[in-house]
C-alpha cells in the first residue's frame, strides 16, 4: 500500500496554513480523521503499524484524545491486546478516566496519529510511568517530526515519515504574507 496516496486520496492531506497543536505553524496539515472515517483502511494501516513492531510484549494499547482512540483501538485488535485512552481534564493535564486503570508492571505501547514535537505522547508516558506501567514503545500513523528525536525514551515507530516545514509564529512566512490561520487540531500550544 502507497500509504501518502492513502492520505492524499481521503482528503487527509490539506495545504494552507495551519496552526498544529504544537504551536507550530505549517503549510500543510494531515488530518488523519479523514483516513481512519473508512474502517477498511482505518484496519489496514493498523495492522502494518503493528507488523512494524515486530515481537514487542505488549499488554495494552493507549492512545491521547482524540487523534488517537481509533488509532489505539484498531492497533490493540491488530495486536490482540487492550485499547483504552487518556485524555485531558480541565486543567489540561493528561489523566484516565471512563473507569480505565493500568496495574504496575503493565507493558503499555502509546499510540498517535500523528507526531510532530512528541509532547501528547510524552505526557501519556509520564501518566503511565506515575501509575508503576512500564512504557515499551510509542507508534504512530504519521512521524512528522522531521528527522528530530522526539526523545521519547523508548523505541519509536511509524507506517509514514512525511517532511513538512514547520515555523514558529513569529517567523512563519505565511503569517508575513497575511495568509489566514487554521486551527484544524484538539489544543493550541503553549
Amino acid at each position: 500500500m502507497e500509504y501518502l496516496a492513502a492520505f492524499r486520496e481521503s482528503g487527509a492531506l490539506l495545504e494552507g496554513h495551519f496552526l498544529l497543536s504544537s504551536g507550530l505553524h505549517s503549510p500543510k496539515y494531515l488530518q488523519c480523521a479523514q483516513v481512519l472515517q473508512h474502517p477498511e483502511l482505518a484496519e489496514k494501516l493498523c495492522v502494518d503499524l503493528g507488523r512494524q513492531l515486530g515481537q514487542m510484549e505488549i499488554d495494552t494499547v493507549i492512545g491521547p484524545a482524540m487523534g488517537g482512540i481509533v488509532v489505539a483501538y484498531e492497533l490493540a485488535r491488530a495486536l490482540g491486546v487492550r485499547g483504552i485512552f487518556s485524555e485531558r481534564n480541565k486543567d489540561g493535564q493528561m489523566e484516565l478516566r471512563r473507569g480505565f486503570s493500568v496495574k504496575s508492571g503493565e507493558r503499555m505501547l502509546v499510540c498517535e496519529d500523528v507526531v510532530t514535537t512528541g509532547r501528547s505522547s510524552k505526557e501519556v508516558i509520564a501518566l503511565l510511568r506515575s501509575m508503576g506501567a512500564e512504557v515499551v514503545a510509542v507508534a504512530s500513523l504519521v512521524d512528522r517530526t522531521s528527522g528530530k528525536d522526539p526523545e521519547f525514551g523508548v523505541p519509536f515507530e511509524a507506517l509514514l515519515k512525511v517532511e513538512v516545514p514547520t515555523y514558529a509564529a513569529d517567523e512563519c512566512p505565511l503569517c508575513k504574507q497575511g495568509q489566514p490561520l487554521v486551527k484544524p487540531g484538539s489544543r493550541t500550544g503553549k
